[in-house]
């Protein structure tokens, strides 16, 4: 793998109007760890995950991956998987049929998809239509995207979302096995009581600007994570 930094974000500003979505965001995010993302509705986290991916144009600044913006990047499917919305899946298809689609896209072989479902441990609802998933599958399933191409980083909006407590336990060991490869993950999620236990790093934002930032125990200063979320985010208002 690469020595550049797989995400950095160097004064990266959004604007909507006259409204500061995002405000000189600079952070680097480790590789080989997983770096907690949070920050109340509206903080702007996923703002800056759009821009990451090239979903959104920067007002100012800069969104990296390994050093280049998502549109530089010569094989996206392989440099990095993302989940950003688990609903964007045809629901009159199966889940498999969804994945093959987005493979062939991609160029990547039909035998991945099976690789991938068997992963998040969706091989045995493959062939059932999407719109009969439930939430936590269809986030199983969104994740299975994710790792079509066999991605060095990993971005990841709310990927704990509609799972229940054993699915939450699975995806822990999940992350912590990919970070164990190598692989650099960057997750943003409100399940603060969950996250404590999954993270290495934390950024946080509120109100479009990063308030705290740096290994999980330094951030926590002897609190809870939650306990340390608050007070970070409090003392900004």
């Amino acid at each position: 793998m690469s020595e550049t930094t797989p995400i950095e974000f160097i004064n990266l500003t959004k604007d909507f109007g006259k409204s500061h979505a995002v405000h000189a965001l600079s952070a680097k995010v480790a590789r080989g760890r997983i770096t907690g993302f949070f920050g109340p509705n509206g903080a702007g986290k996923s703002t800056s995950l759009r821009c990451l991916l090239g979903l959104a144009k920067a007002t100012s600044g800069q969104a990296l991956i390994d050093g280049k913006a998502y549109a530089e990047l010569v094989d996206p499917l392989h440099k990095v998987g993302a989940i950003l919305d688990s609903r964007g899946f045809n629901g009159s298809l199966s889940g498999k049929k969804n994945l093959l689609i987005v493979a062939a896209a991609g160029g990547i072989a039909d035998s991945r998809v099976d690789e991938v479902l068997d992963l998040v441990e969706l091989t045995g609802a493959a062939n059932h239509k999407t719109k009969g998933y439930s939430l936590g599958m269809m986030q199983r399933l969104s994740l299975a995207g994710a790792l079509l191409g066999d991605p060095e980083i990993l971005v990841l909006d709310e990927p704990g979302n509609g799972l229940d407590p054993i699915g939450i336990a699975w995806l822990r060991s999940f992350l912590r096995k990919l970070a164990d490869e190598g692989r650099t993950i960057l997750v943003s999620s409100h399940q603060l009581a969950e996250m404590q236990h999954t993270v290495d790093d934390v950024l946080v934002m509120n109100q479009g600007e990063l308030v705290a930032a740096g290994k999980i125990a330094d951030v926590q200063g002897g609190l809870s994570l939650e306990e340390a979320f608050l007070k970070i985010v409090m003392a900004k208002k």
